[in-house]
């Protein structure tokens, strides 16, 4: 135990050492750098500038030192200091159409677009190499996830739900690259063609149904209307002719050559002893 202890402090004592070194490596670095960026000629490749939807990664001697820099004019000390642009823009990535099965076992095709935007410069640039190929690649695996816990009626009528739910997980997943998905959106679901006939038959018999109801349903209003009505002229006589000398005068602004007359049964009687 005692050599080790011995030989720990020997390595803390060394690393303490090269770290002493490596930060008087990086002053005399800075300090000839500075002198260097004196001479005007060398100005115009240390000078740079940001536009305002850009921000720009400032490394000196490979260390990101502070935060994002931009918009504007900014001085960079040649040969020790470096940087990377990162654009802050809205971003949009289109997720590609992949076959899934949904939940009740059904066979379907789903793409998405993403829309997408940067946080946290720093940390796009340090935690990942290509942040929109690797939201892409996420979002295809989460949104094959997503797809499998959903039913297929779910998949169609309820979009927002499964928009929301893939928007949140992908969120989640990128938010320690400074990365923020602001919204997803399901672009389409295209289903085998057996599936889209069932579907459509399905559509129209529950059309021929909804019909069929609707008429059965006008006809019994008819019938309380008709019963209504005729228990009205037969509690009054005089409606009954006023009513038939009304559909006469319909009939005659027809220009009709020939008019049938209904005739009540009551008085062939009457008609039959006249005759004798």
């Amino acid at each position: 135990m005692g050599e080790d202890a011995e030989r720990f402090e020997d390595v803390k004592i060394m690393s303490e050492g090269e770290q002493c070194g490596s930060k008087m490596a990086r002053v005399i670095c800075v300090f000839f750098a500075t002198l260097i960026a004196c001479i005007p000629l060398v100005w115009p490749w240390c000078i740079v500038i940001v536009r305002e939807y850009q921000r720009a990664v400032h490394f000196r001697l490979g260390k990101i030192t502070g935060g994002a820099k931009g918009p504007g004019i900014f001085f960079f000390l040649p040969f020790v200091d470096s940087f990377h642009i990162v654009d802050l823009r809205m971003q949009t990535l289109d997720v590609p159409s992949q076959d899934m099965i949904t939940k009740d076992s059904v066979t379907v095709s789903v793409n998405a677009v993403i829309f997408l935007r940067v946080v946290d410069p720093n940390r796009v640039v340090v935690r990942v190499n290509d942040y929109s190929r690797a939201t892409s690649l996420l979002a295809q695996t989460i949104l094959r996830s997503v797809v499998g816990e959903s039913e297929l009626d779910d998949l169609l009528g309820k979009r927002e739900h499964i928009s929301t739910k893939l928007r949140t997980v992908v969120d989640k997943r990128t938010d320690p690259w400074g990365v923020k998905v602001v919204h997803t959106e399901i672009k389409d679901v295209i289903l085998p063609p057996n599936m889209t006939r069932a579907m459509a038959s399905q559509a129209e018999a529950e059309r021929l149904r909804r019909a069929k109801v609707i008429s059965a349903e006008g006809e019994m209003q008819a019938s309380i209307t008709l019963r209504k009505a005729a228990e009205t002229l037969r509690g009054e006589p005089i409606s009954f002719q006023l009513r038939f000398l009304q559909t006469l005068a319909q009939v005659s602004t027809e220009k009709n050559s020939t008019i049938v007359f209904p005739m009540p049964i009551d008085i062939l009687p009457l008609l039959k002893k006249i005759r004798e």
